[in-house]
C-alpha cells in the first residue's frame, strides 16, 4: 500500500538551494525534501570549490551578492561553529589579447585595483613573466565551506522538523483540489506548494507539474587536481584566473584546483571529467605559469545551470499553481544562497520579499570579514 505524506511545501532536491529556502521555512511551515540521490548535496553542491567574489556575475548576482554577505559575515555559531570563510584573494591576469578586458574589469567592480607584473608574480612566483600584460587584485574574496554551509542549514530544518527522503524521485504529479499530489513510487506526498530546486534536473521536474520549461542549460564544469610546485608553499596564494576565462587556478592546501572554465552545454547527468577539454585547459594554464604539468592527482566535473540571461530564477510559476521555480544559480548558488533562500520563502510565505532582505543588508558592515 502506498504511504501518503502531508505536508505544507514540498522541495524537490536537497543541494544548498533546496536545504537553504527549506531551513528558512521551517518554522513556520510543514516542510519536506526529496532528493532523488542517496545523500544530499550529491551533484553541484558537493562538488564545488567555491568562492566567494562579490563582484562575479550580472547587476542582479551582485545584489544577491550583497545581501548574503552577512550570513558569512556575521554567522550563527549554533549553526556554523567554524568560520564559513577563509581570506583568499583573487588576482586577475591578462595576456595580451586581454589587456582591455581587465581594464574594463577595474572599472566595472568595487574594490579591485589595477596592480604592476612584479606584485603579481610575488604573489604567485610560478607566474610567466612573458605571458602576462596586465594584471589586477581584489583583497575581498574568500574560500566558502561550502560542507559546512549546506550542513548547517539541514541540521537546522531538521531541528524545526523539517522531513528529508534521499533515494526519494519524483515520477509524477497532479493537482487535486488546490494541492499537489506527487508521485515517488512507494509514496505519495500531498503539499499545496512545490519548490523546484532539482538543479540540473529543474526543467525535467518541470515537466512532471505540467510547467513549460524555461530553457535552463546544465553546463559541465572540470577541475584537475595537481600537487603544489617543488619549493613553493601555495597555500597563501590568491586565487588567479584568466581574464577571458582560458583558466583558473585555486590553492587549496598543498595542492592547486585548476579549472580550464569549461562551459559544455551537456544533459543533466552524473557528471564525469571530458579528459580532451581538461587537457586543453591544462595546457593554457601551462603557457601562464613556468612550471610544467606533470601530474594530475585526482580530476572531477560538476554541473552548473544557467538560465539564459545568467540570472537565478525565483518565483511562481505564472501559468501552474502552487509550482515555485528556484533554479539557474549557476556557478553563483553557493555565494548567492542566503539572499535566494530569504527571497524565496517569503513569495512562498507571500510575504513581502525586501522586507526578507533588509535584515540581511542592515547587518552589512564595511569591515571586513573573519
Amino acid at each position: 500500500m502506498t504511504e501518503i505524506i502531508e505536508t505544507d511545501v514540498l522541495v524537490i532536491g536537497a543541494g544548498i538551494a533546496g536545504v537553504g529556502v527549506a531551513a528558512a521555512l521551517g518554522d513556520r511551515h510543514r516542510v519536506v525534501i526529496l532528493e532523488r540521490e542517496t545523500q544530499p548535496g550529491y551533484h553541484s553542491t558537493g562538488r564545488s570549490a567555491a568562492i566567494f567574489l562579490p563582484n562575479y556575475g550580472n547587476d542582479v548576482v551582485r545584489g544577491l551578492n550583497q545581501a548574503s554577505a552577512p550570513l558569512f559575515q556575521q554567522r550563527d555559531v549554533g549553526l556554523f561553529p567554524d568560520p564559513l570563510l577563509n581570506p583568499r584573494g583573487s588576482l586577475t591576469v591578462a595576456g595580451e589579447d586581454g589587456v582591455e578586458a581587465c581594464e574594463d574589469f577595474v572599472r566595472n567592480s568595487v574594490g579591485v585595483e589595477t596592480i604592476d607584473i612584479d606584485r603579481a608574480i610575488a604573489m604567485v612566483p610560478i607566474l610567466n613573466r612573458d605571458h602576462i600584460n596586465a594584471a589586477c587584485y581584489q583583497a575581498d574574496a574568500w574560500d566558502i565551506d561550502v560542507n559546512a554551509l549546506h550542513q548547517g542549514w539541514l541540521r537546522k530544518a531538521t531541528a524545526l522538523g523539517v522531513e528529508l527522503y534521499t533515494k526519494c524521485e519524483v515520477v509524477g504529479a497532479k493537482r487535486i483540489a488546490g494541492e499537489w499530489q506527487v508521485d515517488t513510487g512507494d509514496r505519495t506526498f500531498r503539499a499545496k506548494t512545490v519548490v523546484n530546486a532539482s538543479g540540473a534536473w529543474a526543467d525535467v521536474t518541470a515537466g512532471l507539474f505540467g510547467a513549460r520549461p524555461l530553457g535552463l542549460t546544465p553546463m559541465r564544469r572540470s577541475i584537475a587536481v595537481l600537487p603544489a610546485p617543488d619549493g613553493q608553499d601555495t597555500r597563501g596564494w590568491p586565487l588567479v584566473d584568466d581574464v577571458n576565462e582560458a583558466w583558473y587556478m585555486k590553492p587549496d592546501g598543498g595542492r592547486m584546483f585548476v579549472s580550464p572554465c569549461d562551459e559544455t552545454p551537456v544533459e543533466p547527468h552524473d557528471a564525469f571529467v571530458d579528459d580532451v577539454i581538461l587537457a586543453e585547459g591544462l595546457y593554457r594554464f601551462e603557457q601562464a605559469v613556468t612550471i610544467p604539468v606533470t601530474r594530475v592527482e585526482s580530476s572531477w566535473a560538476g554541473l552548473r545551470t544557467f538560465a539564459p540571461d545568467r540570472t537565478p530564477v525565483a518565483g511562481f510559476d505564472s501559468k501552474v499553481d502552487g509550482f515555485f521555480w528556484l533554479a539557474g544559480q549557476g556557478g553563483y548558488g553557493i555565494q548567492t544562497s542566503p539572499a535566494l533562500s530569504a527571497l524565496s520563502a517569503a513569495l512562498i510565505g507571500r510575504q513581502d520579499p525586501e522586507r526578507a532582505v533588509e535584515p540581511l543588508l542592515a547587518k552589512l558592515s564595511p569591515a571586513r570579514f573573519d
